[in-house]
């Protein structure tokens, strides 16, 4: 049973004639309609079986014309809208199927569905025998532009979708630090969306000007509310419909208000797991919403091999409507797929420039492709996946943290004092405790002081947390900062070496501002991977002028690895890990223009001052993951290509284990014969768990690595390098991730 608040198209007013009584009924496949007055109040109800008995009665003089007034059956059972779910149910019979919900005037509020499966949005009405709706999704495609906007709706009509789809959001209350591009405290995949969203967004007139744009192209428009203030703006406007975003399925307060709203609702379900798709559906039906799930990966692009295009039939059990799909991978084959096993509504995105900056561009589709869309079966085998459960890849776990949202301290909290509602609230973006888990820390009691504004994390829920000790290694050990943090994180036990991840934000920062004291500590820092404008390192690009850009970029890091030397002393020649480049976007590259690759590497080597540090090169994975998108990666996973390239330009590397493990998984190598051979190259180590080809940053003990194994091959080897562990957001509450790793390899290493 479902409760439909959104009525329009189940019912038909008194004096309408029979005729459109008939064409609605054939449109919206609807057997019954619900007869009102233009007060809305219920007079009855017009079925087939109504319809038929008239015509029988008036065979010799049927008039099409007559009103449904003088055909429809006066005699409908009726519940108040007030009435108990259960209660309802027990009225459906084997002839009753829907029981219209009035009020205490009798105007019709709502329609109780015993089975139907159906959503209206707009004009289109979805179930199992619609057509399919298709979605252009430009979301800010529009990079900030109204010209660009509305050139991107002119083609969207052209390219025949059925719906254009935008969002929007108001940074001031969507942000802890209300949009704040510039705040240096924040993840790097944070800054990057928050310097587009600074740059891209538009004001709610400008997207109301598009809205009605598209009314005027006559094709439908949608949006995506990110937060309350949002939602209250698309509802002054009147917006017939909402999407809802992967990265707020989990927000049951955005879900709750959105409901409210008594408007239909597609929701993605990337970033989520299983068992919160059930605690969602769970939550709609009881409040009897109108919604359809499209099954997503919310990785830019998504791997085909992650697509899991099976799972769209485990969501149609587990949900009471259709199901579509919303893809983020290369091409459109996939749709077509996805359609062929029943997805009923098509969401891919938009554009006129795949290189434009912003990571939607990269997996939309163009005009003539979105028009064009066609089968191609290999990729199509390749999507297909198990479909037996639902689990989050690491690309969305990454996306997961940047664009998700977290329960924070509304207020400070003493530890040892009763977690209540009041306490908390829902802010960007997701490096905390999911939002679905408030319920779950409700009436716990705080094991640790909060600051408003501090994020919760699982161990507030589970209370078993890991902190910092004197912890005994043979070889050095450190942990990965960022400037604004790496001071807490020393304050309890001092590392050996400490190893400074920047983003391309810190590249212009003032070291003053972070840089207090000397530190007695190593120092190694690590390039970022990302820089401004999309630009990804590649030392080895065949495009001399994005490998000039790449050699510029690096030679900056340089520059500041040489400035911030002088507050860590005890280090002469820091180490710069960096990922060389060398990865290719559809497929590995043939082994014989590996050479050819490696030797612009050592030549953009050449071209950079690197006086007073030491460059060294990061084992890669054959999937890396770029920001949330897969690549294919080409150069420093083969142990002998390794070899070679370091002994002929005398180079050391870092040994990112995981990446080696998986590379050596998917190559079918032997693990713990290709550190031997490489351990008399190894400057410095990456310690994490990995699993299968891509799933890397896992913590210790979580993937498939033997450390016990690696730590006595490491030891005898290479007893003088340096390591840390690299476990995925192991710098939340307080570097508690790399304390849990560091207390499971004590005794290893």
């Amino acid at each position: 049973m479902y409760i439909k608040k959104n009525i329009e198209n189940n019912i038909i007013f008194k004096d309408a004639p029979l005729q459109s009584a008939i064409e609605k009924s054939q449109k919206y496949n609807n057997r019954v309609l619900f007869v009102v007055d233009e007060h809305m109040t219920l007079l009855g109800a017009l079925s087939s079986g109504d319809l038929g008995k008239w015509l029988l009665k008036n065979n010799k003089d049927i008039d099409l014309s007559s009103s449904v007034a003088n055909v429809c059956n006066r005699d409908v059972s009726v519940l108040p809208y007030t009435t108990d779910m259960e209660e309802i149910k027990n009225a459906f019979t084997i002839k009753i199927d829907a029981v219209p919900l009035i009020n205490a005037t009798g105007k019709l509020e709502a329609i109780a569905f015993k089975n139907k499966k159906s959503i209206t949005v707009g004009d289109f009405s979805i179930d199992e025998n619609s057509k399919t709706m298709i979605i252009a999704e430009i979301g800010n495609n529009h990079n900030g532009s109204m010209k660009l906007a509305k050139k991107l709706i002119d083609l969207a009509v052209w390219a025949e979708a059925d719906c254009i789809k935008f969002q929007m959001r108001d940074l001031d209350t969507l942000y802890l630090n209300k949009g704040d591009a510039d705040d240096a405290s924040e993840d790097l995949g944070s800054q990057y969306v928050l310097d587009l969203l600074s740059r891209f967004s538009l004001s709610k007139e400008e997207m109301f000007e598009l809205f009605d744009y598209c009314k005027a192209r006559g094709v439908l428009a949608l949006c995506t509310p990110w937060d309350l203030q949002s939602l209250k703006d698309l509802e002054d406007y009147g917006m017939p419909a909402y999407k809802v975003s992967s990265a707020d399925m989990t927000n049951l307060e955005l879900l709750d208000a959105l409901v409210q709203t008594r408007k239909p609702l597609l929701i993605s379900s990337g970033m989520s797991h299983e068992d919160e798709i059930k605690t969602v559906v769970d939550f709609l039906n009881k409040r009897a919403a109108e919604y359809m799930f499209l099954h997503c990966n919310s990785t830019y692009p998504t791997p085909f091999k992650d697509v899991n295009l099976k799972y769209l039939n485990r969501l149609k059990e587990l949900t009471m409507f259709e199901v579509g799909y919303s893809g983020h991978e290369r091409g459109y084959h996939i749709p077509i797929a996805a359609v062929a096993m029943g997805a009923k509504v098509i969401e891919k995105h938009f554009t006129i420039d795949k290189s434009m900056e912003g990571n939607d561009h990269k997996v939309s589709l163009l005009p003539d492709e979105f028009k064009n869309m066609v089968h191609a079966i290999r990729d199509v085998e390749s999507a297909m996946g198990e479909g037996e459960s639902k689990s989050i890849s690491q690309g969305e776990l990454i996306n997961r943290e940047t664009l998700a949202k977290s329960i924070v301290a509304k207020t400070e909290i003493k530890a040892g004092e009763i977690i209540d509602e009041q306490m908390l609230q829902i802010k960007s973006p997701g490096k905390g405790l999911q939002p679905i888990y408030k319920d779950l820390l409700l009436g716990k009691v705080a094991n640790r002081d909060f600051k408003k504004g501090d994020f919760f994390f699982p161990s507030d829920i589970s209370g078993r947390a890991y902190y910092p000790k004197d912890f005994h290694f043979t070889l050095q050990w450190g942990v990965p900062v960022r400037f604004h943090d790496y001071q807490k994180l020393i304050t309890r036990q001092k590392p050996d070496i400490l190893e400074f991840h920047l983003s391309y934000k810190d590249l212009d920062v003032n070291l003053d501002e972070y840089m207090s004291r000397h530190e007695d500590i190593g120092l190694v820092v690590h390039t970022p991977e990302l820089f401004a404008n999309d630009h990804i390192l590649d030392l080895c690009a065949e495009e001399e002028s994005y490998r000039q850009h790449s050699i510029k970029e690096l030679q900056r890091v340089v520059d500041l690895t040489r400035k911030l030397k002088a507050y860590f002393p005890a280090t002469a020649t820091p180490c710069i890990v960096t990922n060389m480049g060398g990865f290719s976007k559809h497929g590995f590259i043939d082994i014989s223009k590996r050479e050819r690759l490696y030797e612009r590497i050592a030549q953009s080597l050449s071209e950079i001052d690197s006086e007073g540090v030491e460059i060294i090169a990061q084992t890669m994975p054959p999937f890396p993951w770029h920001f949330g998108g897969q690549s294919h990666h080409n150069l420093f996973m083969d142990a002998d290509e390794i070899i070679s390239f370091c002994k002929k330009h005398d180079f050391r590397i870092c040994m990112d284990v995981a990446h080696t493990k998986l590379a050596c998984n998917y190559f079918q190598w032997d693990f713990e014969n290709f550190i031997q051979k490489v351990s008399p190259f190894i400057a410095h180590l990456h310690i994490v768990d990995a699993k299968g080809f891509d799933d890397e940053g896992l913590q210790i003990g979580d993937g498939e690595i033997n450390f016990q194994s690696l730590g006595k091959i490491l030891q005898r080897h290479c007893p003088d390098i340096t390591f840390i562990p690299e476990i995925w957001q192991g710098h939340k509450n307080k570097g508690e991730g790399f304390w849990e790793a560091l207390h499971k390899l004590e005794g290893l290493f």
